[in-house]
């Protein structure tokens, strides 16, 4: 078996999961048994931070430790996270994922499920962003996410944003082009022929880009990989299910006599919340509550493999979410998203607890003292120092990094988490910062920008589909709004310089911490620029000849 020394690793991430969805964090209508025995058997997190509240960048602060700013996996401009398989954008091939090093110290690597950090670079075939090229040894999942389009019931989730704004661009960049012709022939402009042609490509790419919009999604994007091939394109969305959970069997059973770092990154409970007959119907939450359960089955059967193969003493095992539930998920009255508890907000809103706060539950039988709960900050980007740490690895030191170590609070030997501040970042924008005053013990919150809820009272950005980062969605606070966490977790009561008088001593120590923070942010390429987040056809995936991109494994092998 497995070196106890060198553990086995099987980290479970769900995919927009809210901390109040499930049992052992307080929810009481929809059933989490395995989770919840999980929690029982291990260590609970409650202050169990995301890095970011959309996908993106929230799991490629998890997957490198560090704040998604620094590696360029943080936007600025509306579009939070990748939108193309096709895209040039994704995790880049320089920064050092937990899996690259586990792999260097003799572990197999495995990522099933969800990546979302990009494919390619300039080709159809140089996979620079592809998990194979970030540690692991093996991968099968979608490259991309679950989105509407991927089932073709619901309402188009990509389209919708994406059409008006490549029409407008298509539009403008043709009443250009055909200025400047015009210009050109009646020697008005002294223009090259070469702007004109590099404007009059982008013009094309805009338009192709507008025109695959309808229809096209489910094929581009909605596809399954098996390492560098394609197996199903588009995906079958009905076997998908079993088919993560085979391969997550298979790898373990493959690899019980070595140690091994399995990353199942579940599709589970995103939107259109996919879920088999089996479960339907079963919840008293609808069919959120319905693929809740699923996903929490899913969790029981990785773990019953785990005991069966005898290695339950030998393995880490992590489940958290990637950031809070999706309040503005809904069709016609049903809510399709999930609960965020006591908190306030959900994701895509960069500060709101709702959006951050995330479960986060660990298990090590004999190692880390079972029934455990730590009330501490702790962040998502601590996994990746956790694991190389027990995997007798080192932490790159040719970079900043912003996780700590969790050993010395899961283990007991340390009280006070090793986070003094998180900054809370809503794309490129800093929009909060949390202060964890370590000799009174309070955590502190300040707000800089705050999302405009719409309408005004329901918590959310209903008639926008998601809140965004900047712009007139936003309201800038100065003073910025202050919460004590402590007593004040729901962030109901802002605080003043009349209601608490440490009011300007903590804002100055906020303040100085932003500015030792933004000091150490060096300039990086940005990977969710609008170039980046453009479908570009000659980096589609395709299991075919382009443009027809049609296959599927069961049939390949008939």
């Amino acid at each position: 078996v497995s070196n106890p020394s060198k553990p086995n690793f099987l980290l479970i991430l769900a995919d927009d999961l809210g901390i109040g969805d499930v049992g052992c964090y307080g929810n009481d209508t929809i059933r989490t048994p395995n989770i919840d025995g999980l929690a029982k058997d291990g260590v609970r997190l409650t202050q169990h931070i995301a890095a970011a509240a959309v996908c993106t960048p929230s799991r490629a602060a998890f997957l490198t430790g560090r704040y998604p700013i620094r590696s360029g996996m943080a936007s600025s401009t509306q579009r939070q996270v990748l939108f193309w398989n096709g895209g040039s954008g994704g995790l880049p091939p320089n920064e050092t994922t937990f899996a690259r090093i586990l792999c260097q110290q003799g572990y197999s690597t495995a990522l099933l499920g969800k990546w979302h950090m990009g494919v390619n670079c300039q080709t159809r075939h140089d996979h620079c962003h592809h998990p194979l090229n970030h540690g692991f040894d093996y991968f099968y999942g979608m490259p991309f996410t679950l989105v509407n389009e991927c089932q073709g019931t619901d309402d188009p989730e990509l389209a919708k944003s994406l059409q008006d704004t490549y029409w407008f661009y298509t539009q403008m960049i043709i009443f250009a082009v055909v200025t400047l012709v015009i210009g050109k022939l009646t020697n008005l402009f002294p223009v090259k022929w070469k702007i004109i042609i590099c404007l009059a490509i982008c013009g094309l790419l805009q338009f192709i880009s507008w025109f695959s919009s309808y229809g096209f999604t489910k094929y581009w994007n909605c596809i399954l990989m098996r390492n560098h091939d394609i197996t199903e394109q588009p995906m079958n969305l009905q076997k998908t299910t079993s088919n993560m959970l085979k391969e997550a069997i298979a790898f373990i059973e493959r690899n019980k006599h070595r140690p091994f770092l399995l990353f199942v990154s579940l599709l589970h409970v995103h939107t259109p919340l996919i879920t088999t007959e089996k479960f339907q119907g079963r919840s008293r939450h609808g069919l959120y509550g319905d693929n809740v359960e699923e996903m929490d089955w899913m969790v029981g059967r990785l773990l019953d493999v785990v005991d069966k193969e005898e290695l339950k003493n030998t393995t880490f095992i992590y489940f958290a979410s990637d950031h809070g539930g999706f309040l503005e998920a809904h069709r016609g009255n049903s809510q399709l998203g999930g609960w965020n508890g006591i908190y306030k907000g959900g994701k895509g809103m960069g500060g709101w607890e709702g959006g951050i706060r995330v479960p986060g539950i660990i298990r090590w039988p004999g190692v880390f003292p079972a029934g455990t709960v730590i009330d501490e900050p702790t962040s998502l980007m601590d996994i990746y120092p956790t694991v190389v740490q027990l995997a007798g690895g080192a932490v790159p030191q040719d970079r900043v990094m912003d996780g700590h170590t969790l050993l010395p609070l899961l283990q007991g030997t340390e009280q006070h988490s090793r986070h003094e501040f998180l900054f809370h970042y809503c794309g490129v924008f800093l929009h909060a910062v949390r202060w964890h005053q370590k000799d009174s013990g309070t955590v502190w919150k300040a707000h800089y920008a705050t999302p405009v809820f719409q309408p005004e009272a329901s918590g959310a950005c209903f008639r926008r589909g998601i809140c965004p980062c900047f712009g007139d969605g936003v309201t800038h606070h100065d003073p910025p709004l202050l919460f004590n966490l402590s007593q004040d977790p729901s962030e109901a009561n802002p605080l003043t310089a009349d209601t608490e008088p440490l009011f300007d001593t903590v804002m100055r120590r906020i303040r100085r911490a932003v500015e030792e923070h933004h000091k150490t942010l060096t300039p990086v390429p940005q990977q969710l620029s609008p170039y980046n987040n453009i479908w570009k056809p000659w980096l589609q995936p395709c299991c075919g000849t382009f443009p027809f991109c049609w296959c599927h494994e069961e049939n390949n092998k008939a």
